[in-house]
This record gives C-alpha cells, structure tokens and sequence, in this order.
C-alpha cells in the first residue's frame, strides 16, 4: 500500500458537506436511552442499551454550541442514564436490557471511560447548569477510580481534558488527565512504529489525543510532542492514494500483514477528534487537513467509493466492506458520523465544500 501524508488527489470529485443532523439519534432514542443497534434505520429493541453509545451521545450533544431543545432533552436523557449507571464507587454498568434490567456487574472497562468522557464533556459545555452540575458531580465519582487498560484511562483523560480547560484548578480531573498518560506509555523513538504498544485494534487515535492533551494542559511540551508524533504517523499510514483508508476492525499486529477490511466509522470519528485537538493546540494546517480526509471518508472518498451515511435517515452505516457499506444504522456508526461532522466547523474545509 502506498502512503502518503496529506495530500487530497486532485482528481477527486467534488462533494457537499452536510450539516450534521441529530434526526436518527432521536430515532434510537427513547425515555430510558440510546438503543445499541438498527436494522438498516429501524431500532432493535432486543438488543438494549450500553454505556459506551450514551456516553458517546453525552458528547456529541454537549459539544453543541446552541442545542435546540430536542438536542438537551437526548443529553438529559443521556446524563440521566450514566448516573443511573454509576455505582458508589465510580465504576459503570455497560449493558441495560430493554427491560430495564442490567446484564453485567459495575466495572472500570472502556465504557467507563467513555462515560467519564460524556460527563467531563457535559460538565464543561453544557448550556444547562444543572446539567453542569449534576455531571461535574457524577465525573468526579468516576475520576477516583482507575483502570487497568490504557484504552479506558484515554477515554477518561479526554473527560479530564474538557473539564481542565473550563476550570484549570479542577484537581480530580489533573490527576486522572496524568495517570493517563502513565498508562498509555511512551510511544518511543523508533519511527517505523512510534506506538507504545506493539499492536494497533480499534479507536487507535485517542490513545495519541489523550497524550497530546495531557501534555498541553499538564505543561509537558515533550509528552505533548510525543502525542503529536504518535498522531502524525497513525494518520499517515491511513492514507492510501490521497484519502483516508482507516485500520479494519480486526487490528494491525506489528510485523504483520495488514488488511484493509472490515472498516469501522469509529476509527474516522477518533481520528477526526484527534486532528482537530492537534490543529487547535498547534495551529498546524497539517492537522485540518487531516480532519478533512475524515469528513471526506463519509462522503465517499474512501477505498470502494461509498458513501457511508443515509441523508434520507441520517443514519451513519455500520462499516465499510469490499463489497461497499453495511447499510445498518446503529447508534456507534450514527454517533460516529455526527462527531465528525462536529468537527468541520472547527476547519477549513474548502476542498470539501467546493469553493
């Protein structure tokens, strides 16, 4: 596979950007949740609910600048989930059963994580101060814990992050933003894989948006440096001839072959959080350009040329086969595309738009 860094190829076509649009979210929506998966648009109730979907939901709803009031209701609905969620020690349930009944017993997995993100998220932007509050409340339950898998603590660290920009002074949120750090580990200084771990599996861009966070805010310009360069060489070798072609849902083992397939929205949404942090703390257009390839990922500049969303729902597909996209639209995929939408709004996206 030929890689290169962040070239658009000239010849790629022209596409609209949309706005983002919470329409399928509401779909999947009821009074208890965010229902986990569709079939095609229609929600499959069986399959019930998860942390790590309403969590993701908190997010997206709270990043809104100026939430209409069917956005805060989906955030309130979300935020009342989590707390629900949470035992008295910090730690989350993961799995609701349409019945209301959990399925699982309180733990410290990724789902911790994420909902640690959904909260310091909200309690930093949300417009509603109980909201705010009720949020600040339930994170710093959840911040005096920590997890044994680096993955989960990155999660958490980007809660941490949002919380630490809109309060500097915010303790709980420090010390869970530099234990991060510690957990992920140093990606090292072999430029061939500048990884701290010997294999690549899902969501890979938050691991190096956890550590350039920690280091901007904890003062640390080389950990931040180190994030960065972690950041620079994933995006790079996920470009194939000028778009974005992200790592397959089964990983990418260290010394060993690479497949292109399946691809899973997730991994374009984190890779477009991660280039617009990198592009806001350096300033480098580098990383909007970055962003752009994401976007364009949805659009349909991607390895088969499909687009992956459904304007008709606003749905996300579930992923990226040879064979074009499943056309399922579950609540990570739809989540997925809406995060990266966010996102267009903080870059420059000329290319994209056509002007």
């Amino acid at each position: 596979m030929t890689t290169t860094r962040t070239t658009i190829a000239a010849s790629a076509p022209v596409r609209a950007v949309p706005a983002h649009t919470f329409t399928h979210l509401v779909r999947l929506t009821d009074d208890t949740g965010l229902l986990e998966h569709a079939r095609h648009a229609t929600p499959r109730r069986e399959h019930g609910y998860c942390t790590d979907d309403v969590a993701r939901g908190l997010v997206v709803t709270s990043r809104e600048t100026d939430p209409s009031p069917e956005v805060l209701r989906l955030a309130e609905t979300y935020l009342a989930f989590l707390t629900h969620a949470q035992d008295g020690q910090g730690a989350f349930h993961n799995r609701l059963g349409f019945n209301r009944s959990w399925t699982d017993q309180p733990g410290l997995g990724d789902w911790w994580g994420r909902a640690l993100w959904g909260l310091g998220t909200a309690a930093a932007r949300s417009p509603a101060s109980w909201i705010r509050e009720e949020a600040d409340l339930a994170f710093v339950r959840g911040a005096s814990c920590r997890s044994a898998d680096p993955r989960a603590m990155a999660f958490a660290a980007l809660g941490a992050a949002e919380l630490l920009r809109a309060d500097p002074g915010h303790e709980p949120a420090a010390g869970l933003l530099s234990d991060a750090f510690a957990a992920i580990g140093d990606p090292g200084s072999d430029p061939r894989w500048p990884w701290p771990h010997d294999r690549l599996t899902y969501a890979n861009a938050v691991l190096a948006e956890a550590v350039i966070v920690a280091g901007d805010l904890l003062g640390q310009p080389a950990i931040r440096t180190a994030g960065l360069r972690m950041l620079r060489w994933l995006l790079d070798i996920q470009i194939s001839d000028g778009h974005l072609s992200v790592l397959p849902s089964a990983g990418w083992q260290r010394g060993g072959p690479r497949l292109r397939h399946d691809q899973q929205p997730i991994e374009v949404a984190t890779l477009a959080d991660a280039c617009a942090t990198a592009a806001t703390v350096t300033g480098d257009h580098h990383w909007r350009r970055g962003v752009q390839l994401c976007v364009a990922w949805f659009l349909g500049d991607n390895d088969v040329d499909a687009v992956m969303w459904d304007p008709g729902t606003g749905g996300g597909y579930d992923g990226l086969t040879l064979q074009g996209p499943n056309l399922n639209q579950g609540a990570e995929s739809t989540l997925a595309l809406i995060s990266t939408l966010q996102r267009r709004g903080s870059v420059v996206l000329d290319d994209l738009d056509g002007r």
